[in-house]
């Protein structure tokens, strides 16, 4: 599964994002492949991934992609992420 993380600059938070997700998909047994971009970039490479990832703030930036955008509220929160990925787990 590709898994895109989305942030305003696509290196900070995007990168812990990243790290959690990881980490929320071992523990899930998941093969992942996870990537981060920026909001602006994220729009045109959402399509090549299987889910997007991002902020509450940033979601609408994402309206009209075809791949599905799930919001985070906490990126640190494994739990919350694990929670999101078990809905998408094959």
């Amino acid at each position: 599964m590709d898994i895109l993380c989305v942030c305003g600059n696509g290196i900070g938070t995007s990168v812990l994002l990243k790290v959690n997700v990881e980490q929320a998909a071992a523990d899930l047994g998941m093969d992942v492949n996870v990537t981060t971009s920026d909001a602006g970039s994220a729009k045109g490479t959402a399509n090549m991934n299987d889910l997007v990832l991002t902020s509450k703030e940033l979601a609408p930036e994402l309206e009209g992609t075809t791949t599905p955008v799930e919001t985070v509220t906490n990126f640190m929160d494994l739990d919350e992420v694990k929670s999101i990925l078990q809905e998408y787990a094959d």
